[in-house]
């Protein structure tokens, strides 16, 4: 007989479907197979193919475009690409134009599962504006499986559904760092064998909004969905390069609805400023040496601390990285959103999956499928029923998130855990009863985000 406390915390959920290979994902005998799989996936059987003759002992014949970004913190420019493959000067945020120009072509090709651009959006009316989506094509074809939700760390399977079983055609680009301290694009580089496993963006099939793609670390490294430094790193870069205020990188982890237990982050563009960036903060601690500074939400339904600042881009990546490794040692779950180009990142712990799991969400809730990952806890409500569409308030909003944020004690707990691991001091000035409650505090945008660009459908 299984004990309580060796019981696993499951719940019923939809599988969102991210490739287009991902119900026929079988590596039976990929290892025989020379010249690969078949189905030019990123797995070691196809990237890198290699060609074994007489005379050459091996020669790689994968290529994919390439896109190497500088990694000179000095360098704050994003408008000096080097496009000498094709002798053309790009123009500034050369990376927004690649990505939206490589996603509309695979859009034009037939890759994406539905029209995301036909979807309805609209700004419910109320304080903060959240954003509501119909988006009654996403959960089709939906699979039920088995998610285990009692643990933030888990091994990587090889048997699941993992990156490597992507096909090559719904990757647009390596995106990974320069040799030379250029950024460059090359629309047709050779992979090389004996170097390390290529980082890519990819289409997500299953999109959200314009543009959503998957950021993929060391795709063949297989790591597992948990943080690691250079992987936080390389989705920083991504926003910076991206140099969009309007695009944003999105990371759930085991536990906060994180769907496929392979390394990856999110990321889309979306006109208009998220709730949760324009939710008033309060300073609470900082470090003299790095001039990291963290800040904690005011008047949000979910409690959550935004990190920004730091002398180089080195400092804010070390200071979320470390506080998340030390998060997910301690068995909590977290999403993340790195907003502002690169600038700040808002660290969001949430507990939605165990209160499912243990029975504690409201039916009415439960019914409208919706899974508050990273971006419905920042704002942009994915609805999957007309009826929940139409009837979209800013109360419904608030009480589904009120429900995925953490008890104020379990939250002080996360507090001293991003202290000790980012070696913080406490402000001084802070006193942890200067939460205001909802409705009585004026919001403030950021000063980053332009105040009249709002394009919704």
């Amino acid at each position: 007989m299984v004990s309580v406390l060796e019981r696993k915390l499951t719940i019923k959920r939809v599988a969102t479907m991210v490739s287009n290979y991902q119900d026929n994902a079988s590596t039976d005998d990929l290892e025989s197979m020379a010249q690969g799989c078949g189905r030019n996936c990123l797995g070691s059987c196809c990237l890198p193919v290699f060609f074994v003759s007489e005379y050459v002992q091996l020669v790689s014949v994968s290529k994919l475009p390439l896109y190497a970004f500088n990694t000179d913190e000095e360098e704050q420019g994003h408008d000096k690409v080097d496009a000498s493959c094709d002798g053309k000067s790009p123009e500034k945020s050369y990376l927004n134009n690649l990505l939206l120009g490589q996603w509309e072509n695979r859009m034009t090709r037939g890759l994406f599962r539905y029209d995301v651009t036909s979807c309805e959006t609209k700004v419910i009316p109320g304080t903060y504006g959240f954003v509501a989506q119909l988006n009654e094509g996403r959960h089709l074809k939906k699979r039920q499986t088995e998610f285990r939700v009692d643990k933030v760390l888990q091994p990587f399977d090889k048997n699941k559904f993992n990156f490597t079983k992507v096909g090559q055609e719904e990757v647009l680009f390596r995106f990974e760092p320069s040799e030379d301290g250029k950024t460059s694009y090359f629309p047709c580089s050779q992979i090389d064998p004996e170097g390390s496993s290529a980082s890519v963006v990819a289409i997500n099939v299953s999109p959200i909004e314009y543009g959503h793609v998957l950021l993929i670390p060391r795709v063949l490294d297989c790591l597992p969905q948990k943080i690691v430094h250079d992987g936080l790193m390389l989705a920083l870069h991504f926003a910076k390069e991206a140099s969009n205020p309007f695009f944003r990188v999105g990371y759930n982890s085991l536990g906060a609805f994180a769907t496929i237990n392979h390394l990856h982050f999110q990321a889309y563009f979306l006109s208009a400023p998220f709730p949760i960036e324009k939710a008033p903060t309060c300073k609470i601690m900082s470090s003299e040496d790095t001039r990291v500074m963290v800040s904690k939400l005011l008047n949000y339904p979910v409690k959550g601390l935004v990190f920004e600042g730091g002398n180089k881009l080195c400092d804010l990546c070390d200071a979320v990285a470390s506080s998340c490794i030390l998060l997910e040692s301690n068995n909590v779950a977290f999403n993340l959103l790195i907003s502002d180009c690169g600038k700040r990142v808002l660290l969001l712990p949430q507990c939605y999956a165990e209160k499912q799991a243990r029975g504690e969400v409201e039916q009415e809730l439960l019914d409208t499928q919706v899974n508050p990952a990273v971006w419905e806890i920042s704002g942009h409500m994915v609805l999957k029923r007309r009826k929940d569409y139409d009837d979209a308030s800013e109360q419904y909003a608030w009480k589904l998130l009120s429900d995925v944020s953490l008890s104020d004690e379990r939250f002080q707990e996360v507090e001293k855990y991003v202290r000790e691991a980012a070696n913080l001091q406490e402000d001084g000035d802070f006193t942890s009863t200067e939460e205001t409650s909802y409705g009585t505090g004026t919001p403030q945008v950021s000063p980053h985000l332009p105040q009249d660009c709002l394009v919704l459908r």
